[in-house]
Order: structure tokens, then sequence, then C-alpha cells
């Protein structure tokens, strides 16, 4: 006696289990799909070893310095990525960051605008340079690279100008510094976390009832509890840890809680995943950064998705800013200097974002930021000085781009690229 399965049912049938999902990663890590393998793997050794020479490390107020020290370049990588993914490159995010920086603190201190305006004003000049940068890139077809660097050394003009060839800005509105230097209340971090973990686990079931009712092969019921335990175990450490008291004597100030920008990066993480994986234009973006031509002829409209990109970038760019003027609470020439986008391009990198375009994540750039913020601070409790950090931060990008070179190669020749 036969019995004829629904397409949903039929779906659910074939999907596979955890040794399944296992077994088709390892396939994909062996056909040079390393994705974000390599630096989970540099994080897992340099905190373990920085754990072992320097105790101080695991410290609950080092773990929030870590979220704090990494914000900024993460989310100029965030808009980096963007760019990469179409093979191109924005050498002025850096200064494009310290430009928009200016903006926010000449017309807050200097002109006596509220916040909300300086801020807006901040975000409308990264957009409107990315739109520039990307006109010249799209419409009159000037590479990337020139375009870019040109715009590097005018931005670190315009940024004199706009500090009075040298002068230090301070931000004293208490909104902006509170950014990188307050916190979110115990209670309200772990209100946030629950709600973070409720959100993902809908969101995965309801992708998978989705593809199930399809008739497409959906994740089952195990990988997703995988994944939401994951998430929950992660996150519940890391707000645990964090809603510690880190200060001294907490008679005469507190220090506990979720750091203001850690929400901040989160969200737009979440919103810029969504656009890249759940929307015709993040399609769009990778069909462009894998094929320009064929994306062409298939109808896309290729400038308007490279201006897009580049204004993406720019408008990140401003947003990691605004986090550089609060971390430091001014602006100075050194706001956005050329080693904050040497920081940023090395986190999208290091993250598994290619140069090559056509692969890469918004969560890279996070875990890229992670890479790039232990290093710096894990070498600076040891009592090496700055050259040794470049250097080291060097290597480890030139480490990840030559995996993401050989990937590349292994994933040609195993037929999957």
């Amino acid at each position: 006696m036969s019995t004829t399965m629904l397409p949903g049912q039929e779906a659910a049938a074939q999907s596979p289990g955890i040794g399944g999902n296992i077994r088709s990663y390892v396939a994909r890590v062996r056909g040079g799909d390393m994705g974000a393998l390599p630096a989970i793997l540099g994080l897992i050794v340099l905190c373990t070893t920085f754990a072992i020479l320097r105790p101080v490390f695991l410290s609950a107020i080092n773990f929030a310095n870590l979220f704090t020290q990494g914000a900024a370049i993460s989310l100029i990588a965030m808009g980096l990525i963007f760019v990469l993914l179409l093979g191109e490159i924005d050498l002025s995010a850096g200064y494009t960051s310290g430009v928009c920086a200016a903006v926010l603190a000449v017309t807050m201190t200097s002109h006596g605008q509220p916040w909300y305006l300086s801020v807006a004003a901040a975000m409308l000049t990264g957009v409107v340079i990315g739109f520039v940068l990307g006109a010249l890139v799209a419409k009159l077809g000037v590479p990337s690279f020139v375009v870019t660097l040109a715009a590097f050394l005018a931005f670190q003009g315009l940024l004199l100008v706009l500090v009075n060839e040298g002068n230090n800005i301070a931000i004293r509105d208490p909104t902006i510094i509170a950014i990188e230097n307050r916190y979110v209340p115990p209670l309200l971090g772990w209100i946030l976390y629950v709600v973070s973990v409720v959100i993902y686990a809908a969101v995965q079931i309801v992708r998978a009832r989705r593809r199930s009712g399809r008739g497409l092969v959906a994740d089952p019921a195990t990988v997703i509890a995988v994944r939401v335990g994951v998430l929950a175990l992660l996150g519940g450490f890391a707000v645990y840890a964090l809603n510690l008291e880190r200060s001294r004597n907490a008679l005469l100030v507190s220090l506990k809680g979720v750091p203001i920008v850690v929400p901040i990066v989160l969200a737009l993480l979440v919103f810029w995943t969504f656009i890249l994986r759940r929307t015709a234009f993040g399609r769009h973006i990778y069909a462009v950064g894998g094929n320009a031509e064929a994306a062409r002829r298939a109808g896309i409209r290729v400038d308007r998705i490279r201006v897009s990109a580049f204004v993406i970038c720019s408008g990140m760019a401003s947003i990691g800013g605004i986090v550089l003027a609060s971390q430091a609470s001014s602006v100075d020439p050194s706001t956005g200097g050329s080693d904050v986008l040497l920081f940023a391009v090395g986190a999208a990198v290091i993250g598994g974002t290619s140069l090559f375009g056509g692969k890469g994540r918004v969560l890279d750039a996070i875990l890229g930021g992670a890479v790039v913020a232990v290093i710096n601070n894990g070498m600076g409790l040891m009592g090496y000085s700055a050259s040794v950090k470049y250097i080291v931060t060097g290597l480890v990008l030139l480490l990840a781009a030559g995996v993401d070179a050989l990937s590349r190669k292994r994933a040609a020749a195993s037929g999957l690229r």
C-alpha cells in the first residue's frame, strides 16, 4: 500500500538533520567556501592566548572595552562590505568618517544646534559624499581606486579646514557622549536579550515553515534549536558579563550594563543583513559583484547599484564618525585617520568578505572588527608598542587575503564558482 506525500511533507522528509548539515558544511569548506570559519578560529586562538598570558584580558571591564573599541571600525566596515561585494574599493571611508564627525562637532558646538540636527547633518554629508564618489565611478567610469584615493587626500584637507587647521573641538552634548561612554540599565539589557532571542527563533521557524509549504528543503527543528541555543548561550554570557560591576568604587560611580553602542551596532547589523539577504537590491548587489555584464543583460541597473553601494558605504562611515567623536568626546585632525580605514578594510576581509567581489556578509564586519579589537587590546595589555600591533594586524590581514585567494582557486577547481 502506497501513500502520497504532500509537497511540504516531502520537503520535510528530505530535510537533513544535524549530521546532514554538518556533512554539507564540511563539503562546502573542502570545496573552498570557508565563510567566517577563519575569523572564528582566529578569535578563539587570540582570546585563548591573551587569556593565558594576561588573565586581566578576561576581566569584566576589559570585556566591555572590547565592545567599545571595535564599534566604530565595525560600523565603517559594514558600509565597506557593500562596495567590496561589487569588487570596488573606497579608500576615503576613514576620512569620510572624520569629515562627518567634524560636521557634527561644528554644527553642535560652534553653531549651537541640537544633537539630532547635528547628527542629521553629519549623516547627510556622508550620503552626499557617497553619491558623488559613486557617480564618478559608475557614470564617468573612473576606477574606484583613483576616485577614492583622490578623496582620501582631499578629505584630509577638508577636515583641517573644518577644525580650523588643527584645533580640537570638544563634544559636550550628553546624548552624543553617551553613545560610547554610557550603559544600558542591566534590566533593560536582559529584556533586549530575551526579545532578540525570541525574534531570531521566530524568524527561523517562520522561514522553515514557508520553505516546507513551498515544497523546498527546510532546516529541521533540531538544527533550528541548535542555532537558537548557541545564540542564547553566547548572548546570555555577554549580557551577564557586561552587567557585572566594573567600577573599583561603586559607591562613587557605577559601571555596569551593556554599552549603548552595542544595541546600535546590532540593530544596524540586522537591518543591513535583511537588506542583503531578503531584498531584490541585495540580490542585485551579489549579481553585479559576481558578473556585472551578466547582471546588465538580466536587466539590473548596474550603475544605480554601484552608486547606491557607495552611498551606503559613506553613510555608514558617517555613523562610524559619530561614534569616534563620542569615544574621544572631541574631534581633531586625526579623527578618522588612515589607520581607521586600514582597520576597517582589514575587518571586512578578515571577517570573510572577498576582495574580488561577490562574496561576503555584513556579519563579516563584526567578526573582523572583533579580531582587530582583540589584537589591539590584548597586545596593549601585554605592553607591546603600536608598531608591533600594526605588524601583527597586517600579517593577519595578509593571511586572510591569502585564505580568500586560495579558497577561490579551490572553489573554481571544484566547480563551485
